[in-house]
């Protein structure tokens, strides 16, 4: 064996224990970001649109009859006209859910926050767009509006969905 092979394993096995479990890549490498450590992916899919979402685990009663989410999907477009169709048919579909009330309006450009009802359930959504690469980025956030978790489970949500979109921005 040569000694770039016999060189190369061990550092391949280095970086591949270095690499943490909550670092996701899509779209060929150009979007990336971390998820805290305690969010389970539950759904994958490759091709167009690529979609991961992730399970945030709610300690509560509440997660008996409730599923918090977190999708991030990357769908390709052709450009920024394009980028805005995707946008506006996902308002569209968003105004569709049952009992859909816009929340106050964010400071972000592309976002939207919205409340509707999943199961007889209220759930807060929060959605963040992003166009870069001709890719269209959505990030999307939904957890029960209310938890018996209480509110520290809800802004550590919170916080896990404001880090996704900080490595989205970059």
């Amino acid at each position: 064996m040569s000694l770039s092979r016999t060189l190369f394993l061990p550092v391949l096995l280095l970086l591949a224990a270095g690499a943490q479990a909550n670092d996701v890549s899509m779209a060929g490498g150009t979007v990336n970001f971390s998820t805290p450590d305690n969010w389970q992916g539950i759904l994958e899919t490759q091709g167009d649109p690529e979609v991961h979402v992730f399970q945030v685990p709610d300690p509560s009663p509440t997660a008996g009859s409730t599923l918090a989410r977190v999708t991030v999907t990357v769908k390709q477009v052709a450009d920024l006209a394009g980028f805005q169709a995707y946008l506006g048919s996902a308002a569209l579909k968003a105004k569709s859910l049952d009992g859909y009330r816009p929340a106050a309006a964010g400071s972000e450009p592309n976002s939207f926050a919205y409340t509707a009802q999943e199961n007889g359930a209220a759930f807060s959504y929060r959605e963040r767009y992003w166009f870069r690469n001709n890719h269209a980025i959505q990030l999307r956030c939904v957890r029960p509006q209310q938890s018996q978790a209480g509110a520290a489970w809800i802004a550590a949500f919170d916080k896990g969905c404001d880090q996704v979109a900080a490595g989205l921005q970059q």
